[in-house]
């Protein structure tokens, strides 16, 4: 695929867009009434700030924003024909400090916020792990892990065969937030762009500047 074929096939999405993602999911992730929020960096980060906007109640604290940073894709090729591929191993550069930070995660809704859910691999190893937390807090408690819920919220979720699972106490209860479920391409998010008044044009003449209502009615 040549440099042009690869810029053809990017889905440009916005700032705007996002903020307007994160605001049409709120009342539904509401109902979740999250206690914590992790995101996952660097892609989880912006989406995480902006949905607390939307998740905060009159009189109530903000809701805790907490920061992992796995890593899963790897850039590779040469320069000015950069191809991004997917990587089989999660790699863990950054996580939780509770004994710094004293978060409880025993008897806590917890939202976990990435911006895509490619493969689900990063996903899945990032739910595996909170949980075994969840396991050593519990016990040193003597409290039960089951209080624990977890949920997870990405602003794309692409349409694809994953190559890992989420638990059903995620998929089968409604704790599973996708903003949009889209085609299986490249998506360009604005945090990535290095010219972001091109990245900007680009995404409003896709249509990813401005409100897209959803495709899908409800009940």
């Amino acid at each position: 695929m040549t440099g042009t074929d690869v810029e053809a096939s990017k889905m440009y999405i916005s700032y705007n867009n996002i903020h307007q993602l994160c605001q049409e999911i709120a009342p539904k992730i509401k109902d979740f009434k999250p206690d914590l929020i992790i995101a996952i960096g660097g892609g989880g980060f912006i989406p995480a700030r902006m949905l607390r906007s939307f998740l905060k109640e009159p009189g109530q604290p903000n809701v805790r924003i907490m920061a992992i940073i796995l890593s899963l894709y790897e850039d590779i090729g040469t320069i000015g024909n950069t191809v991004e591929e997917v990587g089989t191993q999660v790699v863990r550069t950054q996580w939780i400090d509770y004994n710094q930070s004293k978060v409880d995660l025993v008897g806590k809704n917890v939202l976990i916020i990435d911006e895509v859910d490619d493969t689900r691999t990063t996903l899945h190893y990032a739910v595996s792990e909170l949980k075994k937390d969840v396991q050593e807090q519990a016990k040193a408690q003597g409290a039960d892990p089951s209080s624990t819920k977890f949920g997870v919220f990405v602003l794309h979720d692409k349409q694809k065969e994953k190559r890992a699972d989420l638990p059903a106490e995620i998929m089968n209860t409604g704790n599973y937030f996708a903003a949009r479920s889209v085609p299986d391409v490249w998506i360009a998010y604005p945090w990535e762009s290095t010219d972001i008044v091109y990245h900007t044009k680009k995404a409003l003449e896709q249509g990813n500047d401005v409100f897209l209502p959803s495709t899908t009615e409800e009940d």
